[in-house]
């Protein structure tokens, strides 16, 4: 026999968490199925916990559109909720006069998506921020912050509880058919539910899920890619207060200067195309690299400051060599399945994005 359950929110990050409240606080009964032994222990453990502003995405995007709403809401949700929090800003610096050009195109960029707070600073108006600072020029983000991460799903996972929902651990799902009634699901454990709404917020897994579903449109599942970011750790303080972030590269951010909540420098991530969603091992002899492209805009970096840190891997649905994919958001009205929402590619900037990505699919199933 199986269990009735009204939602299933498959995947207890970031995004599943933040889905899984916004139906909860509609009044749903709600039930996260989480593969893992905690919340949070994917792509949401393993990032650079930033608040983005929304700049660098094409305007119009689900990206661009969810990273604006989404950092205003995350905010407003950390000042109630007590979530550890910094709006340090950031400086997107031009090392040479050859990137001056693609920094007005940011600029344009983030004022076509609603981020109409940027300031542009020559060279010595950069160093007078960050006197460690090399560059010819810079973009300053003030509303850009750092996040306590796993405070942020600890404060979503309380809300969705006191709303009475659920989070089950150690149930990764197996097998899911589309039904009259909505969605049968089969846990490893030999657990059967019969929903009536299925969100897929399965992160690195969500497109493997997709393909499970028996009597979805496979054609609308996407290749999953996964591209590690690696980051590096520094030994000692860094001498910077706010984000450094180069003129950003194809398939990431550049490898840029982060702080944590408690002032800990760490760099990264840079993009590694690998073939597993496990692979997690930083190799040590990757610090070259990031030597050579950290001292472009910190050139008094010292020889053996860097230590490897962790890795984590983007749940990417573009290739190598192909344009950055939005966020893919299908729900009945693309696909024809009643009741189930597919989130594919929740990548950068879902952390930022969850809570509007939340609301979003809250109104999806409405």
């Amino acid at each position: 026999m199986s269990e009735q359950v009204d939602c299933v929110v498959v995947g207890a990050g970031v995004v599943g968490l933040a889905v899984a409240r916004a139906l909860a606080l509609q009044g749903r009964e709600v039930m996260v199925l989480e593969a893992a032994e905690a919340i949070g222990t994917g792509t949401s453990s393993r990032n650079s916990e930033v608040i983005h502003a929304g700049i660098y995405y094409p305007q119009g995007s689900l990206k661009a559109r969810f990273c604006v709403e989404g950092r205003q809401r995350l905010y407003a949700y950390c000042e109630e909720r007590g979530v550890a929090h910094q709006r340090c800003g950031k400086l997107i610096v031009a090392t040479d006069e050859a990137q001056r050009g693609q920094l007005q195109a940011i600029a344009r960029k983030a004022e076509a998506n609603g981020v109409n707070d940027l300031r542009w600073l020559d060279g010595p108006e950069a160093r007078a921020l960050e006197p460690a600072l090399q560059c010819v020029a810079a973009l300053h983000s003030p509303s850009t912050g750092i996040i306590d991460s796993h405070g942020l799903m600890l404060a979503l996972r309380g809300d969705l509880e006191n709303a009475g929902g659920m989070v089950v651990c150690h149930a990764e799902v197996q097998e899911a058919a589309a039904t009259s009634g909505g969605v049968w699901l089969r846990t490893a454990d030999g657990t059967q539910l019969q929903a009536r709404s299925l969100v897929n917020a399965a992160g690195l897994n969500a497109p493997l899920l997709a393909a499970r579903l028996q009597g979805f449109p496979q054609q609308l599942v996407p290749r999953a890619f996964y591209a590690k970011g690696n980051y590096f750790t520094l030994s000692g303080r860094a001498p910077f207060s706010r984000l450094i972030y180069p003129v950003p590269e194809a398939a990431g951010l550049g490898v840029h200067l982060t702080l944590d909540m408690g002032g800990q420098a760490k760099f990264g991530p840079d993009v590694q195309w690998v073939e597993s969603a496990s692979d997690l091992q930083v190799d040590p002899a990757r610090a070259d690299a990031f030597y050579a492209e950290i001292r472009r805009y910190w050139p008094a970096l010292a020889d053996g400051a860097l230590v490897p840190g962790y890795a984590g891997i983007r749940p990417k649905i573009s290739g190598p060599g192909e344009a950055a994919a939005d966020f893919t958001i299908q729900g009945p009205q693309v696909h024809g399945v009643a009741g189930v929402v597919q989130l594919l590619g929740i990548e950068s900037p879902g952390l930022t994005s969850c809570l509007a990505i939340g609301a979003h699919v809250a109104k999806l199933l409405a």
